[in-house]
């Protein structure tokens, strides 16, 4: 298993405990190769030992976010209840049990937060949260080769109005966060894999959640299939992969609140709201 970090003007890598700062590596190069684990340990044969920066960046180049909905059974319950009112209730049942999942689009690299960067909620947003998600690293090939932390900020109001609206519910400046960094691996994380979620206002903790990976319904390798069926991704792709974590119907993100999520062996991805 190998861990990279985005630093500005490069990459540093952590092999085995140790780490390394290359200038012959990007991360558009790890996507597009055939296999990653092979082109990131070949550039650590010219590689210096470092320390890891204080800043670190969101582990992106030139990929495309993508994100799949509705693979957890939390999820589904709570897409049902926030669009009851509009009708939409048996939409997402139908989607929770249909053979092709729901796979949307969500960000471009320049819309991405890194580690201890911000992300916003919608202005004309009243019902705003976070989504904490395992993220698929997938290279141009479509095979996945590693994982890492991701956000999906939701304006869950506007989506429960209309399920048209997904778009503009999900998508939008700093609407996704990605790290502390990639974790390249060929094999995928276990079933028994913790995904938390903590939220703090003012100091206090006033949101705390866990799910596991294993709860995730779809094969993780179906939801890399079905994203790159009539879809091409020259520099590769990271897919969300749903969440089960989800705050009461009470709850909404505000200004300031700080949003941790954790996954071993990716770290915790730290996020305050603009």
């Amino acid at each position: 298993m190998l861990r990279l970090f985005s630093i500005p003007g490069g990459v540093v890598v952590e092999d085995a405990g140790r780490l390394f700062r290359t200038m012959a590596l990007t991360l558009d190069q790890v996507f597009r190769a055939a296999s990653p684990t092979a082109e990131v340990r070949s550039a650590l044969a010219a590689a210096d030992v470092v320390t890891l920066p204080a800043e670190l960046l969101a582990p992106i180049q030139s990929q495309e976010v993508w994100a799949a909905g509705v693979t957890y059974l939390r999820s589904k319950s709570a897409r049902m209840a926030e669009s009851k009112d509009a009708g939409g209730g048996s939409f997402y049942d139908r989607v929770y049990d249909a053979e092709r999942p729901e796979i949307f689009f969500k960000a471009t690299p320049h819309r991405v937060a890194g580690p201890g960067g911000l992300v916003r909620i919608r202005g004309d947003g009243k019902w705003n949260v976070p989504e904490p998600e395992l993220t698929l690293a997938i290279n141009s090939a479509g095979r996945i080769f590693g994982y890492t932390i991701g956000n999906d900020m939701s304006s869950r109001d506007i989506e429960g109005e209309n399920p048209l609206y997904l778009p503009q519910a999900k998508v939008y400046d700093r609407s996704a966060a990605l790290g502390p960094c990639l974790v390249i691996t060929d094999t995928p994380p276990g079933a028994e894999t913790a995904i938390g979620l903590s939220i703090r206002r003012d100091g206090a903790e006033v949101f705390r959640g866990e799910t596991s990976v294993g709860r995730i319904k779809r094969p993780l390798a179906s939801l890399a299939e079905w994203l790159f069926r009539e879809n091409t991704f020259p520099n590769g792709a990271y897919l969300m992969t749903g969440t089960g974590v989800v705050p009461p119907d009470e709850f909404t993100l505000r200004s300031g609140d700080e949003i941790r999520i954790r996954i071993e062996p990716v770290g915790e991805l730290v996020n305050r709201v603009a």
